[in-house]
């Protein structure tokens, strides 16, 4: 539990980098911020660790449900991969 604790801290260490980073650059919005792909695995970690230790990830999970799109995908093969989850993996974005 003492490591899931830790884990919680540094994903709240991680948002708030964030936001200073995002300032830093001109106050730029944190959804065009390209580490919250990183923070979205993170949050996901936490909640399947937390789930596993029985720990109350209720709030994360709330926070997960509105971040799935920023998940990287499991290793899929391309041809198993939907529209969204090909994009997301080649950096394209709709012009």
């Amino acid at each position: 539990m003492e490591k899931f604790n830790e884990l919680v801290q540094f994903y709240s260490d991680v948002k708030t980098m964030m936001s200073v980073i995002c300032v830093q650059k001109g106050g730029i919005d944190i959804d065009n911020y390209s580490g919250r792909f990183f923070a979205a695995d993170l949050l996901e970690f936490i909640v399947a660790y937390g789930q596993k230790l029985k720990a109350d990830v209720s709030e994360f999970e709330k926070e997960l449900k509105s971040k799935t799109d920023l998940l990287t995908p499991s290793n899929k093969a391309i041809q198993e991969m939907s529209l969204a989850e090909f994009k997301k993996v080649f950096g394209i974005t709709n012009v």
